[in-house]
């Protein structure tokens, strides 16, 4: 049976990864991205170059999207040059970016008219999850469409779920964040303070890791602070887009959010530092 043409727009940190569990799959993959360089390895293993998003919308079954910001995301699908006005009917276009519900359902109603489909389906997982293919996916969209990707989706993570109607993946991407804000403030708290008590750091996290206040960032995170390693696994500069997203979400549910409001800020202070390119866990850098 012939498999599906995949179409991949962005190839940073994570989309480099995921298309190349494609390519190993034995999809056709096709990549575009601002920087051709970003995609040389994945070229080397047989992925095919193309020039735009306009080129790609012709020549694939789905197209693929994990780029940075939600303006980025407006101008791939948007335009004369976009993928939905140069989309043909049947065409599945998946937008794996941590971007806005309210665009998710923008990109949905303009591609419904020219029979194209969409699914907006954030990920968590980081740059581990994405190299291993254990990302947690979070999907909205039509159903039958979900059902229709999901092979694709289990070869790039482990833990894939339909969530609802269009916008429902990225409001529950915005849930995840939310409760990563609260877990990096907490566990670095909680090692800088073992440190100013004269405790061994990594007996701390060998004790603490096996009781309740474990958490995947503190098992994962932890080990790469002692170490010294603030590469991106998941860049500060995106997380703070993400928590912008998510305290404007909230406050068009009338919620307060004073943990993630918390927690923005003292990112805010990191970028201010010139700590915009590190990974998430650079937070731990606030107390220096």
């Amino acid at each position: 049976m012939t498999k599906e043409k995949i179409g991949f727009i962005g190839t940073g940190v994570m989309g480099r990864s995921m298309a190349g569990h494609m390519l190993r799959a034995g999809h056709p993959v096709y990549v575009y991205t601002r920087t051709k360089e970003k995609a040389d390895d994945l070229l080397a293993q047989g992925a095919v170059w193309v020039h735009s998003p306009k080129e790609m919308a012709g020549l694939v079954d789905v197209v693929i999207t994990m780029v940075g910001y939600p303006a980025d995301v407006q101008a791939i699908y948007f335009g004369d040059e976009g993928l939905i006005a140069n989309g043909r009917p049947g065409l599945v276009l998946i937008d794996m970016t941590t971007s806005t519900p309210t665009l998710a359902v923008e990109i949905n109603q303009a591609a419904k008219i020219r029979g194209i489909d969409t699914l907006d389906a954030p990920v968590s997982g980081g740059d581990v999850g994405a190299k291993q293919a254990k990302l947690t996916i979070m999907v909205g969209g039509d159903k039958a469409v979900y059902h229709k990707t999901l092979p694709i989706f289990e070869k790039m993570g482990s833990n894939c779920t339909y969530l609802g109607e269009a916008g429902s993946g990225q409001h529950t991407k915005m849930a995840n964040q939310i409760a990563i804000a609260g877990t990096m403030i907490g566990i670095c708290e909680a090692f800088v303070y073992a440190e100013k008590a004269g405790l061994e750091p990594e007996a701390v996290l060998a004790t603490i890791s096996a009781g309740a206040a474990s958490s995947w960032s503190m098992v994962n995170y932890m080990p790469r602070i002692f170490a010294g390693d603030f590469a991106p696994g998941f860049y500060i500069k995106h997380f703070v887009k993400d928590m912008t997203i998510a305290l404007d979400e909230a406050e068009k549910l009338g919620m307060i959010t004073p943990g993630l409001s918390t927690v923005k800020k003292m990112y805010d202070e990191l970028v201010e530092r010139g700590e915009s390119e590190s990974g998430t866990q650079a937070l731990y850098k606030y107390w220096d």
